[in-house]
């Protein structure tokens, strides 16, 4: 037996299990399966870690079940690639635009979906939608009723505080004037235990609350207050589990809380599972569940998470606002050393610059003090991220935010995030 096999042998039933849970019928399910096994024999000499084997062979179930998906949909004339503006999702970087409505559907009936596309993205009346379906109006109006209960049950899940409860204000409403100026020494080694995009370090007793601010008009849009809560275990691997509770600044009644498990190492950090509401049903989602989890929280070959003792590699250069990078994934490097003065107070920090490693078209500068803690963070949006939803380049729709140019592309300031750290 050769080492595909005998990897197999120990994981097939899951991967039976994962895809016989989401098909209705057996013989289709029989299908799948078969793609699935055939896939990942001809990709197995691709795969760098065999430790990583039942997450990668989980995806590729997972993506040979979107593929079923989507073509039992294109029957119903439901361009799934299309309805990409109306949703949210959480990730390591926090609620973001993005395409999960996509998900979301995925999770509803076949006429589900139709009546919900031919209702709402082709905004077809309920009699045409009544002679395109040879069904009666008062057919239509129920399986619409049914359709959207069915999908708001599926929507990121948003709840209510509790009566009496009051979103943070620890935070300021306005940013404070900052100053950032290079200096000349070389930059500090550092170890940065946060977790990238949450800025709390995962260990027990740990608190912090952080907001973000629209640039340039420096007023705190949303601000978190986060903590761990306890000791977690997730498929045998021992981490914290993390509570965050995000709030509009200037709104006291609508809350998002959010649950998930991280784990620090001597020298990495990383996501391992997140909670997310699908309406009653608590959904744990796992770094074994392939591109659900990696898409929005893994990082790092094979999820390794982040280095957390950060030295200069070279592999981005900075000149004032001009970067050039080398050409390799997971570009996230210490690009020079700048004092940064916020609320009156000056700090010394290293410059920590991610280039595209979450998400497309966009880079971030995090300024970290010697213990490793962040001071300042930036996002900036490439000229033409998210044109399609936006309409106009981010130099035409902020024309006085500050810019850089990375590889001779033109990036643009979004908004800002400053933790408690600093008060």
């Amino acid at each position: 037996m050769d080492e595909f096999e005998e990897l197999l042998k120990a994981e097939r039933v899951s991967v039976e299990r994962f895809v016989k849970f989401r098909m209705d019928a057996k013989a289709d399910a029989d299908d799948v399966l078969q793609e699935v096994f055939l896939t990942a024999y001809q990709k197995f000499p691709q795969l760098k870690n065999r430790e990583s084997f039942k997450a990668w062979i989980i995806s590729i179930a997972r993506n040979k079940c979107t593929d079923y998906f989507r073509n039992r949909a294109a029957r119903y004339e439901i361009p799934l690639d299309e309805l990409n503006e109306k949703e949210l999702y959480d990730s390591r970087y926090g609620l973001s635009n993005a395409d999960t409505v996509r998900e979301t559907l995925g999770l509803l009936a076949e006429r589900d979906k139709q009546i919900l596309y031919l209702s709402f993205w082709e905004k077809m009346p309920q009699a045409e939608i009544a002679r395109r379906l040879s069904i009666p109006v008062g057919t239509v109006k129920s399986r619409l009723h049914t359709a959207k209960r069915n999908f708001k049950k599926n929507y990121p899940y948003r709840a209510i505080a509790p009566k009496g409860e009051n979103a943070m204000k620890k935070l300021p409403e306005w940013l404070p004037e900052y100053r950032i100026e290079e200096r000349s020494e070389p930059p500090f080694a550092v170890k940065w235990e946060e977790l990238m995009g949450w800025f709390l370090v995962p260990r027990l007793g740990e608190k912090i609350s952080w907001g973000m601010y629209d640039i340039p008009s420096r007023k705190c849009g949303h601000v978190y207050d986060m903590e761990v809560t306890g000791k977690a275990k997730v498929h045998g691997i021992e981490g914290v589990e993390l509570t965050a509770r995000e709030a509009s600044y200037s709104d006291k009644k609508e809350v998002i809380y959010r649950t998930f498990v991280a784990q620090l190492t001597d020298t990495h950090c990383r996501y391992l599972a997140t909670l997310r509401h699908d309406g009653d049903v608590r959904n744990y989602i796992t770094f074994l569940d392939g591109d659900a989890f990696m898409k929005n929280w893994g990082f790092g070959e094979d999820n390794c998470g982040n280095e957390i003792h950060l030295a200069p590699k070279g592999d981005i250069q900075r000149t004032g606002t001009v970067i050039t990078s080398a050409h390799k994934d997971f570009l996230l490097d210490i690009v020079g050393r700048y004092t940064v003065t916020i609320g009156g107070k000056s700090y010394d920090t290293v410059c920590v610059m991610d280039i595209e490693t979450y998400e497309s078209n966009v880079v971030s500068e995090q300024f970290l003090d010697k213990d490793g803690r962040t001071v300042l963070w930036r996002r900036f949006n490439r000229d033409d991220w998210a044109i399609d939803r936006y309409k106009k380049k981010w130099s035409e729709q902020l024309p006085n935010n500050d810019r850089l140019t990375v590889n001779g592309i033109t990036y643009v300031q979004w908004y800002d995030c400053i933790t408690d750290h600093i008060l």
